[in-house]
């Protein structure tokens, strides 16, 4: 059982709450093998949010309903940290890197936290406090 405090990534979100998705029961398992909450921000749920409701109708607020159950938090308040998130994103530039990897990134230096619950291949190329690698859980 993997302790609280976790990072959260937009992709198992989408996977747990879609039944469709090819991913739902690994999302499913990994989610019953951590404790809650994660840590997320919100970049994460504005494009998972943005996913669902692509999904369907009642997508967006499914997304919102896990925090309200306590499943994650918001960990990065981003107006606090404007110029660490735009240094990573100019760092990664020559990746897909998206807001939400970068605040992803900056959570994991201000929580000294490398655990992360991902479907993304890229958080095996980026680095938190220049040299730590991040490890995957999903």
């Amino acid at each position: 059982m993997n302790s609280a405090g976790i990072l959260l990534d937009t992709g198992p979100i989408v996977a747990l709450l879609s039944k469709d998705d090819a991913q739902h029961a690994r999302a499913k398992r990994l989610f019953s093998e951590c404790v809650p909450p994660f840590r997320s921000c919100e970049a994460v749920v504005a494009e998972a949010c943005f996913l669902m409701g692509k999904i369907h109708a009642d997508g967006p607020a499914e997304v919102i309903a896990l925090a309200r159950k306590g499943i994650y938090d918001i960990s990065l308040p981003l107006a606090q940290h404007w110029t660490q998130v735009e240094a990573l994103l100019r760092k990664y530039a020559n990746r897909p890197i998206s807001l939400a990897d970068a605040c992803l990134i900056r959570c994991a230096e201000i929580y000294k936290e490398a655990r992360i619950l991902t479907f993304d291949s890229d958080f095996r190329i980026y680095r938190w406090n220049r040299n730590k690698k991040f490890d995957l859980l999903g």
